[in-house]
């Protein structure tokens, strides 16, 4: 890992995100770049005359914000390159980690429920939804970033194998112990005990070519897949849940939703999503 993006608009989520990922940086000898957008409407990037100008002030704006917010205790030992882009939206975060090669997204979200969150979304969600590298969500103001307990929600289909082969490899660079979680939904989504373990049985025969992984394997019954994942990683004491993600987007994402966001806006665990 060499470069950490880190999304700031100075609230204290996205503080949140830039102690993490300073103690990331700090244990990889990696590069914070702190990366604040201006989502300015179109009329004022384009125009001649006076909207240039105010841009040019809300540049040197934000360029003076980072002087204070970046004056922390916990990033002296971290090189920090601050990044001002006056993007029109949120998603082209993503574009930004494409330029700089960066190899992790780090961000602060307060979470969004009920209509604001059918109808609008957050900037979080927009930017699990776009990114082409690994997404990490912060909450809250956690103490270590020594993730001992990761959880990955898994179904066990083939699909799933690329996911779980991608989540072993950065458990392995953590030194975490990862379970897999299965959710048993009632009605059209329910499958038998024997079911499953035949579905793992395939699984880990395709995956590792072993079947030692399956004391890791835990299942539990539940009427949301977002519960279920919730719920198991608070009983197994975990530090992160990894959640794999399509990055629909359009009318797709709009009727069909992703549990990877849904996971990433509610749960109090940090939270790494990577598209499939």
């Amino acid at each position: 890992m060499e470069k950490i993006i880190v999304p700031v608009d100075f609230s204290e989520y996205s503080e949140y995100a830039l102690k993490a990922a300073a103690k990331l940086a700090e244990k990889n000898n990696a590069e914070i770049l702190a990366l604040h957008m201006l989502e300015m409407p179109e009329i004022m990037l384009t125009s001649s005359g006076e909207e240039p100008q105010r841009v040019i002030y809300f540049l040197k704006l934000a360029e003076q914000k980072f002087e204070t917010f970046l004056n922390k205790n916990y990033l002296q030992k971290v090189k920090v390159t601050p990044i001002v882009k006056h993007f029109k939206v949120f998603s082209e975060v993503n574009e930004v980690a494409k330029e700089h090669g960066a190899d992790l997204i780090v961000m602060g979200s307060h979470g969004v429920s009920g209509a604001k969150e059918f109808f609008v979304g957050s900037n979080t969600e927009r930017v699990v939804r776009n990114a082409d590298v690994p997404v990490l969500v912060i909450k809250n103001d956690i103490a270590d970033v020594n993730f001992d307990v990761v959880v990955l929600a898994c179904n066990f289909s083939e699909e799933c194998v690329a996911s779980y082969i991608k989540a072993s490899k950065i458990c392995a660079e953590m030194n975490a112990k990862l379970y897999l979680v299965h959710v048993n939904l009632p009605n059209d989504g329910f499958n038998s005990s024997v079911e499953i373990e035949k579905q793992v049985v395939n699984f880990f025969t395709k995956a590792e070519r072993s079947l030692d992984k399956m004391e890791d394997v835990h299942y539990v019954n539940d009427y949301t897949v977002e519960d279920g994942i919730i719920n198991s990683a608070n009983k197994l004491g975990a530090d992160l849940i990894i959640m794999p993600t399509h990055g629909r987007k359009g009318l797709a994402h709009f009727f069909q939703g992703s549990i990877s966001e849904d996971v990433a806006n509610h749960s109090t665990l940090p939270v790494m999503t990577f598209k499939l």
